[in-house]
């Protein structure tokens, strides 16, 4: 297996390449979870994915309850499925109240205040209620429980952990709670073998070809769990291909349906774009070398990990950076490779800035 193999192979995988779906929560389940802290990139990173999405599309789903955005995995903010979120936060969240645990006693937190919380949130978000953080942080005042920000934000983050919220649709441009048991269809548990097998059969299915190692950071799990996961990896499905020492898991049918790519039935394959913020394209890996092209980038930008940063993507490889700026109705963006491109790399660099502003509905 060659870099240009791993490059080729996750970007089918991710449905970068070409797209098997048509919906944002069709993407949203394919990937299993989806970083989500930067709200308006998330959904460019779902667009992405998908021929003629538009971000009120993406806006309309989340609104609708199709998609959801929670605390999960490492933690951080992710969409996902209704049908996927219970297990995953049964899953992830015992590691994650282990992360917590310090700051419940900085914060002065404790069991009895978050079961208080809880119960009076829960009562204010049901009948299909939904509140902002605000909105819930005057209610518990109301009720005699005072907290500052911190503090809310940690009591939120409780009753994520606890299967009590997730999240409402938008107040304007604000984001709200609903309960969670209104909005989550997926209500049945799973043992934790059957959770560990789904969400490595899901994660090296998108992201493949993927180490333990990414799958254990990724994830959250404790590299023990990652290996269990693999132990249990249906033979038939995957398979292990070797690169510099390094062992990747990826699925048999990646490497048929790969080997057409420079046929003539592929020629539409997408393999350059403007990456989003957090894009699972670089968040979905520990180890990011494949994309990064050393002849272009800079120890500046390698000091800065860009690949948390708005990212030029040609044949899957970063070229340089972008930079979006609404003014008005219409959407300006700039560019800034790191050297020179020429025509034919310009041209496709052109056409993902007009993809890109298509899918924002404005006009540059």
């Amino acid at each position: 297996m060659t870099v240009s193999d791993i490059i080729n192979y996750r970007l089918f995988n991710q449905q970068i390449a070409q797209t098997s779906f048509s919906t944002p929560q069709e993407i949203v389940s394919c990937m299993v979870a989806m970083q989500a802290q930067e709200y308006a990139m998330s959904k460019w990173a779902i667009g992405l994915r998908l021929n003629g999405v538009t971000d009120a599309d993406v806006e309309k789903a989340f609104n609708d309850g199709l998609i959801l955005r929670t605390h999960l995995l490492r933690p951080t903010w992710h969409f996902v499925t209704p049908e996927d979120i219970r297990w995953l936060i049964e899953l992830t969240a015992p590691r994650i109240r282990k992360a917590m645990a310090y700051y419940d006693r900085e914060l002065e937190l404790n069991s009895t205040i978050y079961k208080k919380c809880n119960d009076i949130i829960g009562k204010a978000l049901a009948g299909g209620h939904h509140l902002t953080r605000v909105a819930l942080n005057e209610l518990l005042l109301h009720n005699g429980i005072s907290l500052n920000g911190r503090q809310m934000g940690q009591v939120m983050m409780n009753a994520e952990m606890d299967c009590v919220v997730c999240s409402g649709k938008r107040d304007g441009k604000q984001f709200t709670y609903a309960l969670f048991d209104e909005r989550a269809s997926g209500d049945t548990s799973i043992d934790k073998d059957e959770a560990l097998l789904l969400l490595a059969t899901r994660y090296f299915t998108s992201r493949g070809p993927a180490t333990l190692k990414d799958f254990s950071v990724w994830s959250g799990l404790i590299i023990t769990d990652a290996k269990r996961c693999a132990s249990m990896l249906d033979a038939t499905v995957f398979t292990q291909e070797s690169f510099e020492g390094n062992e990747y898991w990826l699925s048999r049918e990646t490497l048929d349906m790969v080997a057409s790519f420079g046929a003539p039935s592929t020629k539409k394959t997408q393999k350059s774009f403007l990456m989003p913020d957090y894009d699972e394209y670089g968040m979905g890996y520990i180890d990011r070398t494949a994309i990064f092209n050393p002849i272009k980038i800079t120890n500046e930008f390698k000091r800065n990990n860009p690949v948390f940063d708005r990212m030029i993507i040609v044949d899957g490889i970063i070229e340089g950076t972008w930079k979006r700026t609404i003014k008005g109705k219409s959407v300006i963006v700039e560019t800034y490779p790191f050297r020179e491109l020429s025509k034919a790399k310009s041209d496709v660099v052109n056409k993902a800035v007009d993809r890109f502003v298509k899918f924002t509905g404005n006009s540059e």
